[in-house]
């Protein structure tokens, strides 16, 4: 049975940043038939929602990991060492279930792959996992 970690906000739980509800149609047909464990990085590392948004500064999410770069939110709170808290959580969910793949939400300071790499993507990223990028 393949199991995946699904970013929660895809699946339509209120997990979003602004507190929206959203699904994904497309992502409901990738993930058919697997068994998806829905996760939200920020809310495991202990940040409300809804919450102010935040950017990476000074880098991606690799450079946070490493130290080189922040995550700040919008009023100017540095949300670092949440982000990181909840990568790391991720993680350990991934591993724990033996999950294979990744579908994470695009654009987003934790779930982000393409342009800007978030935190939890480049920690998976970097731990082996495959990363799906999704709207």
């Amino acid at each position: 049975m393949k199991i995946y970690i699904v970013s929660a906000c895809l699946m339509g739980l209120k997990t979003r940043y602004d507190g929206k509800v959203i699904a994904s149609d497309r992502l409901r047909e990738a993930v058919a038939g697997a068994i998806c464990i829905p996760v939200c990085p920020e809310q495991l590392g202990g940040l409300p929602t809804p919450r102010v948004a935040a950017d990476l500064i000074g880098g991606n999410g690799h450079d946070v990991l490493a130290g080189r770069a922040r995550v700040v939110t919008r009023e100017g709170l540095d949300v670092t060492e949440n982000f990181i808290l909840g990568a790391r959580q991720v993680l350990g969910i991934a591993r724990q279930q033996q999950v294979t793949k990744a579908f994470l939400k695009s654009q987003s300071p934790s779930c982000g792959s393409r342009s800007a790499i978030g935190v939890t993507a480049a920690l998976l990223i970097s731990e082996g996992y495959t990363i799906v990028e999704m709207e």
